[in-house]
């Protein structure tokens, strides 16, 4: 019996320090452009995301680089940011606002650079990672212009 609860209490820790550092997680994004995320450790705090997301009947690829730190000293708590850049192909006939004038329709081709501001929580019992964060970003060819309104909820599994 000593033997299966010491087993069982390894078992727990193990997955514990495995869940507040994990090295890679992958799920689902949702806010105004919603999609898949995956993010990937490389150590010391460094992290790559990539995020496959649709909004304007269209899609949007985004590479960022992130650095993630503690946050209040709350096991599996972070704040994290970055920068990175996305490329996308939107319908410009679904776009809703009227400050962009286009006499072409079909698809059209984005470029632009993204930063990012976030928290994570990392549950600690479970293989979850939760976490809101805002990306804005500034389109350098096609709508050329900032775009602030971009902000998610992610939930990742993480492994």
């Amino acid at each position: 019996m000593k033997k299966i609860l010491f087993t069982f209490m390894l078992a727990f820790v193990v997955s514990f320090s495995v869940q507040a550092q994990y090295k890679a997680a992958i799920g689902l994004r949702g806010g105004l452009s919603q999609g898949i995320t995956y993010k990937q450790m490389m150590g010391g705090g460094s992290a790559f995301e990539f995020i496959g997301a649709t909004r304007w009947q269209g899609i949007n690829l985004t590479v960022l680089y992130e650095r993630q730190n503690s946050l209040g000293g709350v096991e599996g708590l972070y704040y994290f940011y970055g920068f990175g850049g996305h490329i996308g192909f939107w319908d410009t006939a679904y776009l809703p606002h009227g400050w962009y004038e286009d006499d072409e329709s079909g698809s059209k081709m984005v470029i632009g650079g993204d930063a990012i501001l976030g928290i994570e929580y990392c549950i600690p019992t479970v293989p979850i990672s939760i976490s809101v964060d805002w990306k804005p970003a500034f389109n350098f060819i096609g709508y050329s212009g900032f775009w602030g309104d971009n902000g998610a909820f992610s939930i990742r599994y993480t492994f």
